[in-house]
Order: C-alpha cells, then structure tokens, then sequence
C-alpha cells in the first residue's frame, strides 16, 4: 500500500518538528539561564546553623573578642558587660558598674583590659582577669558612643555625643588632648594599623573625618553618604576603610587618596555595624533588616547573608583567626556563626 503524503502536509509536518524543537530550545535556554542565576545569587545560612545566646533582660547591642580569640565580651541593656568563654560559650562574669547604656567595648591589644563607653558620660577600664574596676574617666559631657585602643594599646579615644573626640592615657587614665573642630556627634572612632591616624564617623554631617595625631588636625573628609555614618573601620593592611551608614549602605575607601572605591547595598534600611575579616578580603555588616551581610571586597560582591535574627544587628565581630563570625540584635540574641567552610580564613579566599 502507497501513503500519499502531499506538499501541504509536508510543510505541516515540517513546520511541527520545528515548533517542537523551538520550544525545546527555550526550555533548555530558561533552564541554563536559572542555573546560572542560581550559582551567581548569594546563599543564606539559617539560624540552626548560628549558635545562640540570649539575654538575661533586655537586648544585647555591642560585641567583641579578644585578641587571643578566646574570650567575648558582650554588652546588654541592662547597663552590664559580660564575659564568655567563646570555646564553651559559657558565661565567666558580669561587669556591673555603669549607670547608663554601653555604647561601645574595646579590649586592648594584650588582651589584659577592657574599655567601656557609656551614656552615664563615663569610660571604664576593666581588670578582665578579676573583672574589677581599674577606674572611671569623666571628661565628656555628654554621652560616649564609641571607644578604641591604638595599636601599641597606650592610648585610648572616645568619641562622644558632646562634639569631641579625647585621647587618654590608658595606664594612667590622664586626659592627654581633645581633638576640637569636629562640630558633630562622633557615632565611631578607629586608629589606623599604623596608629598615626584616627578616623570618625559622625551623625549629622554624614560624614567620615580623617585625623592626623601627629598634628590633631583633620586631614581629609570622606563623603558621599546620604545619611548618618554609624561605624567605620580600618582594613588589617590599613589600605582601605569601610563605613557603614543608614543610608542603607556600606562604603568602601582608599584611605590615602580618600577616594571612594564602592559601594556595597543590600537590603537593610541601616546599616549598624561592619568589620573586617583578619585577611582583609571580606566583610561583614549588620541591618536593620536582622541580617548579616559578607561582601566580598576584591570583587565588590555579596557572597552570603546570615539569617536568623528577627531584629536589627546592631554589632558584628569577627575572631582574630577569621574561622567565628559573632552578631548581637535587639532580638535579645547573640548569635556565633561558624564562617569557615566559606568564609575567607588563613589568608585564603575560600568564598562562594
């Protein structure tokens, strides 16, 4: 038996294997073009993967570990301080002493004293091995927002809401000079590598001020912001500094030229708080949103947000070996994240 098979149905037939194999190549395009968009898009890290600790009363606001990345000091509402064994995350003691909030924490390079700045205009300097007073330094006149060791731990800054920025003698505890002609609230305050320059964020200003110690004069003024400057902080190499701001993002700085390198956005409304990893390549920034952002520096990208947080991150810290990421939210949590299955640890850029 012969089938006859005329032009027209050919060219149907034709036309069908076509439309067929059309669409098999748009799925197959869609498919590749999701896997794509799927390996470049920034994964989460769920909260079961974050060790968490909460708060006795009130929320936790500001972190930091020691140089020896053993010890975490983390500070409450509840005016307190208090210390953990980061190993066992158990608690060691409560510094009990301030008479307002503490805004911000610093442990001195040998790892020996903890500073304290409060909104009683107060900074205290701890004995952390017995948790006692050394003692008190009244100076501001208003509240104190932020303190730092230099790098050779003998002097302290504060930066405070009174306009000014003091550097103390930490072993004796004597004023050594206020930087004046800041004319704005000092939300943070960080000592380059080197200790011969000290950067501020400040409020209304919007702005990040680079001052010489040698001289105690402004040397450059970094802007762009759109809103208040709430932390800064030096890279470890002392070659770029990076700001965090309300206006929702965080910037990053060539600090001998004052040039701006980038900016990195995500999806917090502020941004509270950033820190460098030990190896300078990545960082860290905490939102209002409750996430954790890790941006990758040398390609300007966000490699991971941690997730878990149900408020604003208010602090971030790394440990000094790079492998530990702390955050502390008005959740009443904090939260230790284990970075280093890609994270950036030992000078290696293990990143996504």
């Amino acid at each position: 038996m012969s089938v006859n098979i005329t032009d027209s149905k050919i060219k149907v037939l034709t036309a069908t294997v076509f439309l067929m194999l059309g669409i098999g190549g748009v799925w197959y395009w869609q498919s590749s073009l999701a896997a794509n968009n799927a390996a470049s898009t920034p994964s989460s890290l769920l909260v079961s993967d974050a060790f968490t600790i909460k708060g006795y009363s009130g929320s936790f606001r500001v972190v930091s570990i020691s140089p020896d990345g053993n010890t975490l000091a983390s500070v409450n509402t509840d005016n307190t301080i208090k210390l953990w064994d980061l190993t066992t995350k158990q608690e060691l003691r409560t510094l009990v002493g301030h008479s307002g909030w503490v805004n911000s924490i610093a442990f001195s390079p040998d790892g020996n004293t903890l500073a304290s700045g409060s909104t009683d205009k107060t900074i205290k300097l701890w004995n952390l091995a017995t948790g006692e007073q050394i003692r008190t330094l009244k100076a501001h006149k208003l509240s104190v927002q932020s303190v730092a060791f230099s790098p050779d731990g003998k002097t302290l800054a504060s930066g405070s809401w009174d306009q000014t920025i003091k550097l103390w003698n930490s072993a004796t505890g004597k004023l050594i000079r206020t930087l004046e002609g800041n004319c704005d609230v000092v939300n943070s305050v960080a000592f380059s590598p080197d200790g011969n320059t000290l950067a501020s964020g400040n409020h209304f200003e919007r702005n990040i001020k680079i001052w010489d110690l040698a001289t105690d004069k402004v040397q450059r003024i970094l802007t762009g912001h759109a809103d208040v400057v709430y932390s800064v902080a030096f890279s470890p190499d002392g070659i770029n500094l990076a700001s965090g701001s309300w206006d929702g993002t965080v910037k990053l700085w060539n600090f001998s030229t004052g040039r701006e390198i980038s900016t990195l956005k995500g999806d917090a409304k502020r941004v509270w708080s950033v820190a460098f990893s030990p190896d300078g390549t990545t960082l860290a920034s905490g939102g209002w949103d409750g996430t954790i952002k890790l941006w990758n520096l040398p390609l300007a990208k966000e490699i991971r947000t941690l997730i878990g947080h149900s408020s604003r991150v208010w602090s971030v810290a790394f440990s000094p070996n790079g492998k530990t990421l702390v955050s502390a939210s008005k959740d009443k949590t904090m939260k230790i994240w284990q970075v280093s299955p890609w994270g950036s640890v030992d000078g290696q850029n293990n990143l996504l």
